[in-house]
């Protein structure tokens, strides 16, 4: 809940989404976010248990989604 940039991330997360597609959605949320800070922070939901990659064997154009935990996280945050 606390850090501005996991919080845009998770904002913006609410469909299958590319790390590209994030960073250019939660940029209008938080300018600072860069393209290696977005693909940091969808990995850690990812070891968190917060997303899961829907196609973890290609190298380009991974899909991320919340799962149900995260869905849980994102609606505390949005409200």
């Amino acid at each position: 809940k606390r850090g501005k940039q996991k919080r845009a991330v998770m904002i913006v997360m609410e469909k299958p989404i590319f790390p590209s597609e994030i960073q250019k959605r939660a940029k209008t949320i938080n300018p600072k976010l860069s393209l290696n800070n977005t693909s940091d922070i969808v990995r850690s939901f990812t070891e968190q248990g917060l997303a899961h990659c829907l196609n973890p064997k290609e190298k380009i154009g991974r899909l991320y989604e919340l799962t149900r935990k995260g869905k849980r996280v994102r609606k505390e945050i949005v409200g």
